[in-house]
């Protein structure tokens, strides 16, 4: 597998997939820490905290990251059309998920109604939470556009050998 002129080989593909992996169980992890830590709230005179990425569950999102991890690996190691086009499409996927829930992380973070006093350590540690992914999102949009950017690159030499193969030999028989 490459890009344009350059190799990458499938042990750094399976690097790449790795990496994907526990970005996803980091996400996760994470999502379930803002579930007990939310769900943990008093009631308070302004209410709980409730940011629109824990509502949604941008965080648990971060499923897609493992199962495109997991088919960039399985590509890596067998590289049929199908497998490349499946882990193809979920990096794409990867992209535009990282894509949404870091604008809504930042929409989160623009934004802060204010909480009861009980409630507002929760509400603060939540946001510090909400920060720190914010940080991992582009390196998961980088890992998911480079396997991207590569694979494209890949099937498309691939097919123009089949074309050319084709080709000639249509051209020997005659």
């Amino acid at each position: 597998m490459g890009c344009g002129n350059s190799k990458i080989s499938s042990s750094n593909i399976v690097i790449l997939g790795v990496i994907q992996i526990m970005i996803g169980i980091y996400h996760v992890l994470m999502w379930y820490f803002l579930l007990l830590l939310y769900m943990g709230q008093i009631k308070g005179v302004f209410g709980s905290y409730e940011p629109l990425t824990y509502k949604m569950g941008t965080a648990l999102w971060g499923l897609t990251f493992i199962i495109s991890g997991a088919f960039t690996i399985k590509a890596a190691n067998y590289q049929s059309r199908y497998m490349l086009v499946c882990a193809l499409s979920l990096n794409i996927l990867c992209i535009i998920v990282t894509i949404i829930a870091a604008s809504l992380t930042i929409v989160e973070l623009a934004h802060f109604r204010s909480v009861s006093y009980k409630n507002y350590g929760q509400a603060k540690l939540g946001r510090e939470v909400s920060r720190i992914l914010l940080f991992s999102y582009p390196l998961e949009f980088g890992i998911a556009l480079t396997y991207s950017i590569c694979s494209c690159s890949h099937l498309g030499r691939r097919q123009e050998s089949n074309l050319e193969s084709v080709t000639e030999v249509m051209s020997n028989s005659f």
